[in-house]
Protein backbone atom coordinates (compact mmCIF):
# COMPACT_ATOMS: atom_id res chain seq x y z
CA UNK A 1 0.00 0.00 0.00
CA UNK A 2 1.35 3.27 -0.78
CA UNK A 3 0.47 6.21 1.59
CA UNK A 4 0.82 9.64 0.40
CA UNK A 5 0.18 12.03 3.57
CA UNK A 6 0.77 16.00 3.67
CA UNK A 7 -0.46 18.71 5.56
CA UNK A 8 -1.90 22.26 4.80
CA UNK A 9 1.43 24.31 3.89
CA UNK A 10 2.01 27.94 3.05
CA UNK A 11 2.46 29.09 -0.53
CA UNK A 12 4.02 32.62 1.08
CA UNK A 13 7.55 31.99 -0.47
CA UNK A 14 5.90 30.23 -3.81
CA UNK A 15 5.72 26.50 -4.72
CA UNK A 16 9.41 25.73 -3.84
CA UNK A 17 9.08 27.25 -0.27
CA UNK A 18 5.77 25.22 0.09
CA UNK A 19 7.28 22.19 -1.20
CA UNK A 20 10.73 22.53 0.92
CA UNK A 21 8.33 23.17 4.36
CA UNK A 22 6.18 19.47 3.63
CA UNK A 23 10.00 18.08 3.10
CA UNK A 24 10.76 19.21 6.44
CA UNK A 25 7.31 17.25 7.65
CA UNK A 26 8.60 14.25 5.78
CA UNK A 27 5.43 14.41 3.88
CA UNK A 28 5.57 13.16 0.48
CA UNK A 29 2.25 15.32 -0.35
CA UNK A 30 0.76 18.77 1.25
CA UNK A 31 -2.22 21.09 0.40
CA UNK A 32 -1.81 25.08 -0.30
CA UNK A 33 -4.25 27.61 -0.75
CA UNK A 34 -2.94 30.07 -3.74
CA UNK A 35 -3.04 32.79 -1.76
CA UNK A 36 -4.97 33.88 1.82
CA UNK A 37 -7.95 31.82 1.59
CA UNK A 38 -9.86 34.95 2.80
CA UNK A 39 -9.53 37.57 -0.10
CA UNK A 40 -9.20 37.28 -3.97
CA UNK A 41 -5.40 38.93 -3.91
CA UNK A 42 -3.28 36.65 -5.57
CA UNK A 43 0.42 37.08 -6.76
CA UNK A 44 1.14 36.73 -10.48
CA UNK A 45 1.77 32.88 -11.76
CA UNK A 46 5.69 34.28 -12.70
CA UNK A 47 6.27 35.07 -9.41
CA UNK A 48 5.07 31.78 -7.90
CA UNK A 49 8.61 29.86 -8.51
CA UNK A 50 6.48 26.85 -9.48
CA UNK A 51 9.55 25.37 -11.82
CA UNK A 52 11.56 25.25 -9.27
CA UNK A 53 8.86 23.17 -7.19
CA UNK A 54 8.23 21.13 -9.32
CA UNK A 55 11.86 20.25 -10.09
CA UNK A 56 11.88 20.16 -5.93
CA UNK A 57 8.91 17.66 -5.93
CA UNK A 58 10.88 15.32 -8.04
CA UNK A 59 13.97 15.48 -6.65
CA UNK A 60 12.12 14.51 -3.30
CA UNK A 61 9.25 12.04 -4.37
CA UNK A 62 6.24 14.76 -3.70
CA UNK A 63 3.44 14.08 -5.91
CA UNK A 64 -0.12 14.29 -6.38
CA UNK A 65 -0.89 17.97 -4.19
CA UNK A 66 -3.84 19.45 -3.51
CA UNK A 67 -5.29 23.07 -4.11
CA UNK A 68 -8.19 24.59 -1.73
CA UNK A 69 -10.35 26.92 -2.89
CA UNK A 70 -10.75 29.98 -1.02
CA UNK A 71 -13.47 30.24 1.42
CA UNK A 72 -14.89 33.22 -0.45
CA UNK A 73 -16.07 31.41 -2.71
CA UNK A 74 -19.78 30.87 -2.28
CA UNK A 75 -21.62 29.04 -5.18
CA UNK A 76 -25.13 29.15 -3.26
CA UNK A 77 -24.99 32.23 -2.73
CA UNK A 78 -28.44 34.43 -2.92
CA UNK A 79 -27.03 37.42 -3.60
CA UNK A 80 -25.75 38.08 -7.32
CA UNK A 81 -22.67 39.62 -6.63
CA UNK A 82 -21.35 36.96 -4.88
CA UNK A 83 -22.65 34.51 -6.92
CA UNK A 84 -20.75 35.76 -9.74
CA UNK A 85 -17.58 36.57 -8.02
CA UNK A 86 -17.91 32.71 -6.62
CA UNK A 87 -17.91 31.63 -10.31
CA UNK A 88 -15.48 34.05 -11.83
CA UNK A 89 -12.68 33.42 -9.00
CA UNK A 90 -13.30 29.57 -9.56
CA UNK A 91 -12.45 29.27 -12.76
CA UNK A 92 -9.34 31.30 -12.14
CA UNK A 93 -8.41 29.31 -9.58
CA UNK A 94 -8.54 25.87 -11.55
CA UNK A 95 -6.29 27.81 -14.27
CA UNK A 96 -3.75 28.32 -11.41
CA UNK A 97 -4.49 24.90 -9.88
CA UNK A 98 -3.32 23.55 -13.07
CA UNK A 99 -0.55 25.54 -13.41
CA UNK A 100 0.65 24.78 -10.04
CA UNK A 101 0.59 20.61 -11.31
CA UNK A 102 -2.47 19.79 -9.40
CA UNK A 103 -4.87 17.41 -10.06
CA UNK A 104 -7.47 18.43 -7.46
CA UNK A 105 -8.97 21.60 -6.26
CA UNK A 106 -11.02 20.97 -2.99
CA UNK A 107 -13.90 23.25 -2.83
CA UNK A 108 -16.71 23.69 -0.06
CA UNK A 109 -20.12 23.20 -1.96
CA UNK A 110 -21.45 26.58 -0.77
CA UNK A 111 -24.30 28.20 2.14
CA UNK A 112 -27.46 28.76 1.00
CA UNK A 113 -28.31 31.15 3.90
CA UNK A 114 -31.70 32.95 3.86
CA UNK A 115 -33.15 29.76 1.25
CA UNK A 116 -33.15 26.28 1.58
CA UNK A 117 -30.98 22.94 0.80
CA UNK A 118 -32.70 22.74 -2.91
CA UNK A 119 -32.15 25.93 -3.81
CA UNK A 120 -28.69 25.71 -2.56
CA UNK A 121 -27.85 22.18 -4.56
CA UNK A 122 -29.47 23.86 -7.73
CA UNK A 123 -27.93 26.75 -7.33
CA UNK A 124 -23.89 25.21 -7.05
CA UNK A 125 -24.94 22.90 -9.96
CA UNK A 126 -25.82 25.86 -11.75
CA UNK A 127 -22.57 27.70 -10.93
CA UNK A 128 -20.06 24.79 -11.64
CA UNK A 129 -21.96 24.40 -15.20
CA UNK A 130 -21.32 28.04 -16.13
CA UNK A 131 -17.59 27.11 -14.83
CA UNK A 132 -16.70 23.88 -16.06
CA UNK A 133 -15.52 22.90 -19.91
CA UNK A 134 -14.42 20.68 -21.48
CA UNK A 135 -10.69 22.04 -21.67
CA UNK A 136 -10.96 21.57 -17.37
CA UNK A 137 -8.42 19.46 -16.07
CA UNK A 138 -8.27 19.09 -12.18
CA UNK A 139 -11.30 17.50 -11.01
CA UNK A 140 -13.43 19.76 -8.69
CA UNK A 141 -13.68 18.18 -5.31
CA UNK A 142 -16.73 18.86 -3.53
CA UNK A 143 -15.78 18.52 0.43
CA UNK A 144 -17.90 16.78 2.76
CA UNK A 145 -19.51 19.36 5.17
CA UNK A 146 -20.18 19.20 8.84
CA UNK A 147 -23.36 20.64 8.51
CA UNK A 148 -23.10 23.76 10.71
CA UNK A 149 -25.76 26.51 9.61
CA UNK A 150 -26.87 26.49 6.15
CA UNK A 151 -24.12 24.36 4.70
CA UNK A 152 -24.61 22.04 1.38
CA UNK A 153 -22.99 18.65 1.50
CA UNK A 154 -23.30 17.74 4.79
CA UNK A 155 -24.80 14.14 3.55
CA UNK A 156 -23.61 11.92 0.44
CA UNK A 157 -27.08 12.17 -0.74
CA UNK A 158 -27.10 16.23 -0.84
CA UNK A 159 -23.11 15.99 -3.03
CA UNK A 160 -24.37 13.43 -5.01
CA UNK A 161 -28.00 15.85 -6.36
CA UNK A 162 -25.15 18.33 -7.53
CA UNK A 163 -23.22 16.08 -9.03
CA UNK A 164 -26.44 14.29 -11.29
CA UNK A 165 -27.15 18.06 -12.10
CA UNK A 166 -23.87 18.84 -13.38
CA UNK A 167 -23.36 18.51 -17.13
CA UNK A 168 -19.37 17.72 -16.57
CA UNK A 169 -20.32 15.04 -14.08
CA UNK A 170 -16.54 13.58 -15.09
CA UNK A 171 -14.40 17.06 -13.81
CA UNK A 172 -16.52 16.13 -10.40
CA UNK A 173 -14.78 14.36 -7.75
CA UNK A 174 -15.14 14.52 -3.46
CA UNK A 175 -12.77 15.35 -0.55
CA UNK A 176 -13.68 13.08 1.96
CA UNK A 177 -12.97 15.29 5.48
CA UNK A 178 -13.02 13.02 8.85
CA UNK A 179 -13.77 16.04 11.28
CA UNK A 180 -17.07 17.03 8.68
CA UNK A 181 -17.83 13.28 8.03
CA UNK A 182 -18.00 12.80 11.71
CA UNK A 183 -19.52 16.22 12.60
CA UNK A 184 -22.24 15.88 10.05
CA UNK A 185 -23.34 12.07 11.90
CA UNK A 186 -21.33 9.28 10.30
CA UNK A 187 -19.84 6.39 12.60
CA UNK A 188 -16.16 6.85 11.09
CA UNK A 189 -15.39 5.84 14.31
CA UNK A 190 -16.42 2.23 14.33
CA UNK A 191 -18.10 1.64 11.06
CA UNK A 192 -16.08 3.11 8.09
CA UNK A 193 -15.85 0.71 5.98
CA UNK A 194 -19.97 0.14 5.97
CA UNK A 195 -19.85 3.90 5.33
CA UNK A 196 -17.48 3.69 2.63
CA UNK A 197 -19.85 1.08 1.10
CA UNK A 198 -22.77 3.45 1.28
CA UNK A 199 -20.76 6.08 -0.31
CA UNK A 200 -19.95 4.11 -3.32
CA UNK A 201 -23.94 3.16 -3.71
CA UNK A 202 -24.70 6.91 -3.48
CA UNK A 203 -22.38 8.62 -5.15
CA UNK A 204 -19.21 5.96 -5.96
CA UNK A 205 -15.69 5.03 -5.33
CA UNK A 206 -14.10 6.46 -8.04
CA UNK A 207 -14.92 9.88 -7.78
CA UNK A 208 -13.09 9.92 -4.21
CA UNK A 209 -9.71 11.53 -4.91
CA UNK A 210 -8.98 13.15 -1.45
CA UNK A 211 -9.24 13.24 2.22
CA UNK A 212 -8.84 15.64 5.09
CA UNK A 213 -7.59 13.62 7.51
CA UNK A 214 -8.46 15.55 11.10
CA UNK A 215 -9.64 14.96 14.49
CA UNK A 216 -12.79 15.97 16.08
CA UNK A 217 -13.35 18.17 18.78
CA UNK A 218 -16.76 17.60 19.10
CA UNK A 219 -18.84 14.23 19.61
CA UNK A 220 -20.53 12.28 16.44
CA UNK A 221 -23.61 14.96 14.82
CA UNK A 222 -22.64 18.19 16.21
CA UNK A 223 -22.28 20.06 13.13
CA UNK A 224 -19.77 22.43 14.48
CA UNK A 225 -17.00 21.89 12.49
CA UNK A 226 -14.15 22.55 14.99
CA UNK A 227 -10.73 20.73 14.32
CA UNK A 228 -8.40 18.82 16.55
CA UNK A 229 -5.17 17.45 16.69
CA UNK A 230 -4.76 13.48 16.07
CA UNK A 231 -5.49 11.46 19.13
CA UNK A 232 -4.87 14.62 21.46
CA UNK A 233 -5.78 14.11 24.99
CA UNK A 234 -7.23 16.75 27.44
CA UNK A 235 -4.10 18.09 27.96
CA UNK A 236 -4.21 19.56 24.43
CA UNK A 237 -4.44 23.28 24.77
CA UNK A 238 -6.46 23.14 21.48
CA UNK A 239 -8.72 20.51 22.92
CA UNK A 240 -9.24 16.86 22.82
CA UNK A 241 -9.88 14.75 19.75
CA UNK A 242 -13.08 12.74 19.90
CA UNK A 243 -12.58 10.53 17.08
CA UNK A 244 -9.52 9.38 18.26
CA UNK A 245 -6.39 8.15 17.07
CA UNK A 246 -6.91 4.60 16.04
CA UNK A 247 -9.90 5.54 14.24
CA UNK A 248 -7.94 8.03 12.51
CA UNK A 249 -4.75 5.60 11.95
CA UNK A 250 -7.18 2.64 10.77
CA UNK A 251 -8.55 4.88 8.07
CA UNK A 252 -5.53 6.08 6.89
CA UNK A 253 -4.00 2.47 6.51
CA UNK A 254 -7.51 1.61 5.00
CA UNK A 255 -7.05 0.33 0.87
CA UNK A 256 -9.53 2.52 -0.34
CA UNK A 257 -6.86 5.13 0.56
CA UNK A 258 -4.17 3.94 -1.34
CA UNK A 259 -2.07 6.23 -3.12
CA UNK A 260 -5.01 9.25 -2.15
CA UNK A 261 -3.63 12.26 -0.96
CA UNK A 262 -4.39 12.68 2.58
CA UNK A 263 -4.25 16.09 4.00
CA UNK A 264 -4.01 16.99 7.76
CA UNK A 265 -5.48 20.07 8.30
CA UNK A 266 -5.18 19.55 12.21
CA UNK A 267 -5.02 23.05 14.63
CA UNK A 268 -1.40 25.01 15.34
CA UNK A 269 -0.90 24.85 19.21
CA UNK A 270 0.44 28.28 19.16
CA UNK A 271 1.10 30.98 16.27
CA UNK A 272 4.85 28.97 16.15
CA UNK A 273 4.60 25.41 16.89
CA UNK A 274 2.33 22.98 14.55
CA UNK A 275 2.42 19.34 15.19
CA UNK A 276 2.06 17.86 11.24
CA UNK A 277 5.82 16.04 11.25
CA UNK A 278 4.44 14.22 14.61
CA UNK A 279 1.36 13.69 13.52
CA UNK A 280 2.17 12.93 9.79
CA UNK A 281 5.07 10.35 11.51
CA UNK A 282 2.54 8.82 13.94
CA UNK A 283 -0.05 8.41 11.27
CA UNK A 284 2.06 6.68 8.37
CA UNK A 285 4.08 4.16 10.45
CA UNK A 286 2.64 0.75 10.35
CA UNK A 287 4.52 -0.39 13.99
CA UNK A 288 2.54 2.47 15.56
CA UNK A 289 -0.28 0.33 16.32
CA UNK A 290 -2.49 2.26 18.91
Amino acid sequence: MSILIGSHVSISKGLIGAAKTAHSYNANTFMIYTGAPQNTRRKPLEDMKIDEGKEYMNEHDIKDIVVHAPYIINLASVKDDIYGLAQSFLGEEIIRTEAMGSNYIVVHPGSYTVKDVDYGINRIAEGLNNVLTNDTKPFVCLETMAGKGSEVGKTFEELQKIIDKVELKEKLGICFDTCHTHDSGYDIINDFDNIMKEFDEIIGLDRLKVFHINGSLNVRGSRKDRHANIGADASNKRGMDQIGFKALYDIVHNEICDNKPLILETPWIDKTTNLYKEEIAMLRDIKNIY
